[in-house]
């Protein structure tokens, strides 16, 4: 009997993934370049498993079933590519190649289109869950040539993980769409995790509460709203002790590591206008940490801080959790809102709802407040953000105030606070119905003549006022981004 689907690439994630397809009733050809890792595979993981093992590309396809499966889990980028060039001319007409790796969406966009053309189907799709999700179920998200969905939908559906019985696995959409989607879990998860660690810092050095303290007060946010993957761990590693009975937490180096998806996320959104505020800060907040080194420095330098939080720690604590919330459904409604354009620019026609279900279980950001997104867009499938549906006008009606103590005990303290202040400047701003920019396009007609709309006029036409009396009617073209 032949394989169901070939694999190639056999670090963590590839060989959990394998796993799970082989629990699932799958059997699976596998393949890594270093062809030892493939016999300490079948030797130690998959001993006694239907997985099939192959030290050749030309075997790994001679061992799949028709039409062949090849899924990647590589590196991203020209490890692609090579792998593609090499398995093209031992493929036919019809078969399947995925890269379930971090791939850049405009990399499947041209993969795809190149692959259709000679008649092999392609598909890009976001895996996103870490080891244990890929193990146990993660949440899937394909895009590519749809040609193929059928072919695949059966095995990936059935190692996903499930929610209410559903597959946190659908088709995302054509050529790119999988991949984008994966790219902005990847941001909004840049934006949690900076969130939360805001929220640490608060209590930490601004409350002074021990990793105890803080372990309790984060298992009790996992009960209500705040309930999540993220917040779940977080209140495991406050409780992990060190070997000298220690929290292990205050021992590791505050220093944070990227693989770059948060950063296209903030460069996608900047390319479609999009105001992508939280997971900017989030991604620079990781590139400040990383300069250990010269904050020292600086800490022996500039004036450090005096001033010490004197209150009622149970209402700070309290305003905390507010803001860890209310900024929270910013950072969702921003990505969201960045996904809303991005559908209508690369002609992606998401579904958000469906998004939102993928992201329910197995995923890193996987919440319960994803049932509320789902349920915003089943009310109003063109809602524009969703600042804008009831249940988050009244959540953040009812956060605000808490989250603006937060972020003034911040201020107070010397505590800083990137992605809490971002998402209340961003929230200010967008409900705020005139904002100083007519002062800017004054600015900007006046020293490049760059032209303005005026109020008492339709929208669309452009004027031009020579400020000076010496700059004549001549005006720049007007352009937007």
């Amino acid at each position: 009997m032949k394989a169901n689907i070939g694999l190639i690439g056999l670090a963590v994630m590839g060989q959990n993934l394998v796993l799970n397809m082989n629990d699932n009733g799958f059997k699976v050809a596998v393949y890594n370049r270093t062809t030892s890792t493939v016999d300490e595979f079948l030797d130690g993981p998959a001993k006694d498993t239907l997985v099939v093992g192959t030290h050749s590309l030309e075997a790994l396809v001679g061992s799949l079933a028709s039409p062949r499966i090849v899924m990647l889990m590589v590196k991203a980028g020209e490890v692609v590519d090579q792998y593609i060039d090499k398995l093209v001319p031992l493929l036919s007409d019809g078969d399947i190649i995925v890269d379930g790796g971090n791939s850049l969406f405009t990399d499947t966009n041209r993969r795809t289109a190149a692959l259709k053309a000679i008649n092999i189907n392609y598909i890009g799709t976001g895996v996103s869950g870490g080891e244990e999700g890929a193990r146990r179920g993660p949440s899937i998200m394909p895009g590519g040539n749809k040609a193929a969905w059928p072919m695949v939908k059966p095995i990936f559906q059935a190692i996903s993980a499930h929610v209410d019985g559903d597959p946190c696995c659908e088709w995302v959409g054509d050529n790119g769409a999988g991949h984008y989607v994966k790219m902005v879990h990847n941001g909004i998860e840049y934006g949690d995790m900076q969130l939360i660690c805001e929220a640490y810092q608060l209590l930490s050095e601004g409350l002074g509460l021990s990793a105890d303290e803080m372990h309790a007060i984060f298992s009790e946010w996992n009960k209500g709203e705040l309930s999540s993957y993220l917040i779940e761990i977080t209140a495991a590693i406050l409780a992990y002790k060190d070997e000298d009975g220690l929290p292990l937490v205050d021992k590791i180096l505050d220093t944070a590591g990227q693989k770059g998806t948060g950063k296209w996320t903030g460069i996608n959104a900047l390319d479609l206008g999009i105001p992508l505020t939280l997971i900017g800060e989030s991604v620079f907040a990781r590139c400040l940490s990383a300069q250990k080194s010269e904050r020292v420095m600086a800490a022996q330098v500039l004036p450090k801080r005096t001033k010490n939080f004197s209150g009622d720690k149970k209402a700070m604590i309290e305003a905390v959790r507010d803001a860890l919330y209310a900024a929270k459904i910013i950072s969702y409604a921003q990505g969201f809102r960045l996904m809303r354009e991005a559908s209508k620019e690369y002609n992606l026609s998401l579904n958000y709802g469906e998004i939102a279900l993928m992201w329910r279980g197995g995923c890193i950001i996987r919440s319960q407040f994803l049932n509320d997104i789902k349920q915003a867009y089943t009310g109003n499938p063109e809602l524009e953000n969703l600042l804008l549906a009831d249940f988050f006008v009244d959540a953040i009606k009812q956060a605000d105030a808490g989250w603006r103590k937060a972020v003034v005990l911040g201020i107070e303290l010397g505590i800083p606070t990137p992605a809490f202040s971002s998402a209340l400047a961003y929230y200010d701003g967008y409900r705020t119905e005139r904002l100083p920019a007519n002062l800017l396009q004054a600015q900007r007609d006046y020293f490049g003549a760059h032209t303005y709309e005026r109020i008492d006029k339709p929208r669309g036409e452009f004027f031009h006022t020579d400020w000076t009396g010496r700059g004549g009617k001549t005006a720049s073209s007007t352009y937007t981004v």
